[in-house]
């Protein structure tokens, strides 16, 4: 993301970890057109015309270009897909002020089967005809569920979470832990100052008792969720799972075709029973 420096230069980056990039899809969509979050869409003269998405088709490499309020239906039309819909960057449409960026990166897809989850980050100016720091941390306070968390198979709960630590001399900080069924999904805000060209910061932005609340329904959540085990909607849709482990495991099954089982269903019956306690017989005839 380029721009120039305003004299006031608040910036917000997001760190989520055990998900998809598509997991910023509705928080970043009510931050920039959902007035309900953000009063600065109807209060602000400078937002008051709204903002332009850019949203990226990652499985055909296309580009949609959609403005909010006109073509609000449209946007979550696409967006309400988040596996395959990501909004990449949105523009304040009144001078194309470009507001944020998310990365867009999904490794399954670039290896073609699963390495681990795409751990999305992304930025977001703030401030003076852009949404206000609190507006944009708003979006965050619903714990929406994402795809991700455990072997990158599983929906849960989006946590905004506070960093463990954060050494500001050694600009090392230390991030939340990952333990429960290795999440559930978590979500930083790092808040930094961007004057003169030095970026000062960061603070982190989630460590308030205002998120306490959200913490302890997304926990609720993720011990609800959790109950389903291996069963969708908990466990991903087919169509996800194709880049997991689990096509290795359902080949080695041998289907029958319905009309053949159901000419010799005893006979299948009794000879898959003779095969599991290691009494030797032949299949059913196919004549």
């Amino acid at each position: 993301m380029e721009f120039e420096e305003r004299p006031s230069e608040p910036l917000v980056v997001f760190a989520a970890d055990k998900t998809e990039p598509g997991a910023f899809n509705l928080p970043f969509y009510r931050i920039f057109a959902d007035p309900f979050n953000t009063a600065g869409l109807v209060i602000d003269p400078a937002m008051h015309q709204g903002f332009r998405f850019e949203i990226l088709d990652v499985y055909e490499g296309k580009v949609y270009l959609l403005d909010a309020p006109e073509n609000s239906y449209d946007i979550l039309g696409l967006i309400g897909t988040p596996g395959r819909y990501i909004i990449r960057r949105i523009y304040r449409k009144s001078d194309l002020v470009q507001a944020s960026v998310t990365s867009v990166e999904r490794l399954n897809l670039i290896a073609g089967r699963y390495v681990g989850k795409d751990d999305p980050v992304a930025i977001v100016r703030a401030q003076h005809g852009l949404p206000a720091v609190g507006e944009v941390l708003e979006a965050f306070a619903y714990p929406h569920l994402v795809e991700g968390w455990m072997r990158g198979s599983h929906v849960g709960p989006l946590m905004p979470a506070k960093m463990m630590s954060i050494d500001q001399e050694r600009k090392i900080a230390l991030g939340p832990k990952m333990t429960r069924f290795d999440g559930p999904p978590k979500v930083i805000a790092l808040g930094f100052q961007l004057h003169d060209g030095y970026l000062e910061g960061p603070v982190d932005l989630f460590d308030d008792p205002a998120f306490d609340y959200s913490r302890q329904l997304a926990a609720q959540i993720t011990d609800y969720i959790r109950r389903m085990g291996p069963v969708m909607p908990h466990r991903l849709p087919p169509e996800e799972m194709e880049y997991t482990t689990l096509p290795q495991i359902l080949s080695k099954l041998k289907p029958i075709p319905v009309d053949e089982y159901e000419k010799n269903r005893l006979q299948y019956i009794q000879f898959v029973t003779s095969q599991t306690s290691g009494q030797e017989t032949t299949g059913p005839s196919h004549d």
